[in-house]
């Protein structure tokens, strides 16, 4: 559901109308009625960035009863919310101003969308007189973001300051989560009313289904008890609904091996002898040739995602397909589905539980075991002279014992730790999934570690992406904040590198890319910085970082053509990956 424009809310719990002066309440500024409503949503942690928009409602920040994280630039207030909200389970809040500061969020909110993670963003607007008058630092900021919010509020009235907040919380965490935005003019922030906070919210055309149709479950029971070769694709809709406990319960009953999406690492443990691993373009081979083979595909909150799926004329072709998801558009959209069944994962589950029997699938299992590519398994045993991309990923997991927040970028260094990290736990991984947006690792790092203060956070980000977001380094610093940047430095826009190295006859253009001496660049930021240059110091450097209370990078120098394997070709199905041996041989 998108939508926008003027908002001027009817009467609703908690608001009233008339003269403010004939109640006995006492009346608070627009930037309190702001304040107070983010408290009674229980936010604890605004990210932001001020302007001359939001200067009133800055005004009465320090007597809020939440902290203000101050970023470096108004996308990565998007992205550490981004990351607050996917480690804490919670939604995130960004607060940016007016013009340039709201459009800088722009590309944070299409991230959220596409990831369905909740996010609340606060924009300043002009005056109100000044509204469609291009008046300085004036955008349609509603206009713009339609395709990529929820939806989204441009307040007219300060009486509806209130509601408006209540709803738009309410919109994001409900249903299939996603990103809101508010956009308040000025001149409401220092306008007064009292304060009444609405109990409850309701809207006609917003009614999500979570409790699934029983007949369509029974129909989804009925197709895993006749299934031979079942495979289920766990997808991120099973960490978003809480269902991840039931969900391991209904794999060890039912016995059907699960294949992850790249959001869906950590839905269930890929310790675990069920538990696969990744599938699609850079998916493990035993997973893909699982999906080609399988008799019955139940794929549980995930959108069939093009980087999953390969072509899909040959995706899962002898699979009945059965599509578990709370946003009835996404069924259908990309698969043929033969039983879609709408609604919240973890109700599905309790619905399709005791309707399923125990189960146990041997030969089925014996032969996705069989088709492992054990010579990529024994290269990955090698020690180079280049520090080994593998070797760092499962030294983290080992150092770790795996109970590690792992953030990343977009690229080949993200693929790495998707393949080889060994995610057993929910929550742990963030990484940016639909929009693939480069500067995600850190700010969402910075959001997680501020969310999860309990929790270790490395941040495992490429040189490319680093240097577009490596200023919030210093809001690391700032904040005191106790992560590990793990830089897996190649000098090369990486993955780009690849794909023109595969399938462009090594016409390497525009992709070599210089870099600043990153220890130095962290040691100007007050923080610690360490140089890796082979197998033998990877495992020191993790170690010395994980003892220094504080941020703390490591430039891991791996070697520049280093490919991610395998992968499957644009245009191409699962079934036609590419392999190292077969590639290079």
């Amino acid at each position: 559901m998108a939508a926008t424009g003027t908002v001027t809310l009817g009467t609703s719990p908690g608001a009233t109308g008339g003269d403010p002066r004939s109640t006995e309440k006492p009346l608070l500024t627009g930037s309190e009625i702001v304040c107070r409503a983010l408290e009674d949503e229980g936010v604890d942690t605004v990210f932001g960035y001020p302007g001359g928009a939001v200067i009133p409602l800055y005004d009465a920040l320090p007597r809020a009863g939440f902290h203000h994280v101050l970023v470096r630039f108004e996308q990565w207030a998007a992205l550490a919310a981004e990351g607050y909200a996917r480690a804490t389970g919670k939604p995130g809040v960004c607060l940016v101003t007016s013009g340039p500061g709201a459009t800088n969020l722009v590309t944070g909110l299409a991230d959220a969308m596409l990831d369905s993670v909740p996010i609340v963003a606060i924009t300043g607007q002009v005056i109100q007189p000044l509204i469609g008058r291009d008046a300085f630092q004036e955008v349609d900021i509603t206009g713009i973001t339609l395709p990529v919010t929820k939806h989204n509020y441009l307040v007219s009235r300060i009486q509806d300051l209130a509601p408006t907040f209540k709803e738009a919380f309410h919109i994001a965490t409900t249903g299939r989560p996603g990103p809101v935005l508010i956009d308040i003019p000025k001149t409401l922030f220092l306008q007064k009313h009292e304060y009444a906070y609405p109990d409850s919210v309701y809207r006609r055309g917003y009614q999500p289904t979570s409790v699934p149709n029983m007949r369509q479950v029974r129909l989804a029971a009925d197709a895993i008890k006749k299934a031979r070769k079942p495979l289920i694709m766990a997808g991120h809709g099973i960490m978003l609904s809480g269902a991840t406990d039931l969900f391991r319960e209904f794999v060890e009953k039912t016995g059907i091996p699960v294949a992850h999406t790249l959001l869906g690492l950590g839905t269930f443990p890929e310790s675990h002898p069920l538990g696969l691993g990744l599938m699609g373009m850079h998916g493990h081979k035993h997973v893909n040739d699982a999906l080609d083979e399988c008799d019955l595909l139940l794929n549980i909150g995930a959108r069939f995602d093009d980087r999953a799926t390969g072509q899909v004329s040959g995706f899962a072709p002898n699979a009945f397909v059965v599509h578990v998801d709370i946003d009835p558009a996404e069924i259908g959209k990309n698969v043929r589905t033969d039983v879609p069944v709408v609604g919240d994962a973890l109700e599905v589950l309790k619905l399709l539980m005791p309707e399923v029997t125990e189960g146990r699938h041997d030969d089925w299992m014996a032969w996705i075991d069989s088709r492992r590519d054990r010579a990529l398994d024994e290269a990955l045993e090698e020690r180079p002279a280049w520090p080994e991309p593998y070797t760092i990923i499962k030294a983290i997991a080992e150092a770790t014992s795996g109970e590690a927040i792992v953030t990343t970028d977009v690229g080949q260094h993200q693929m790495w730790a998707a393949q080889h990290f060994g995610f057993d736990h929910p929550d742990r991984w963030i990484t940016s999934g639909g929009l693939g947006t480069m500067g995600f690792g850190l700010p969402s790092a910075v959001g997680a570690k501020i969310g999860r203060p309990d929790l270790e956070v490395w941040s495992v980000i490429g040189d490319g992406g680093f240097q577009m977001s490596s200023n919030e380094l210093a809001t690391a610093v700032q904040e005191n904040l106790d992560i590990n940047i793990a830089v897996i430095n190649n000098g090369y826009l990486g993955m780009v590198r690849q794909w023109q190295d595969l399938f462009h006859a090594k016409n390497y253009s525009e992709v070599k890319i210089g870099a600043p001496q990153f220890e130095k660049l962290a040691e100007a930021y007050g923080i610690t910085g360490i140089t890796v240059r082979s197998d033998a110091e990877i495992r020191p450097a993790i170690e010395r970082a994980r003892s220094i209370r504080g941020p703390v990078l490591i430039d891991f120098v791996i070697e520049p053509e280093a490919n991610v394997w395998p992968i499957v070709p644009p245009g191409a199905a699962n079934s036609g990956m590419l392999h190292q041996q077969r590639f290079e041989g």
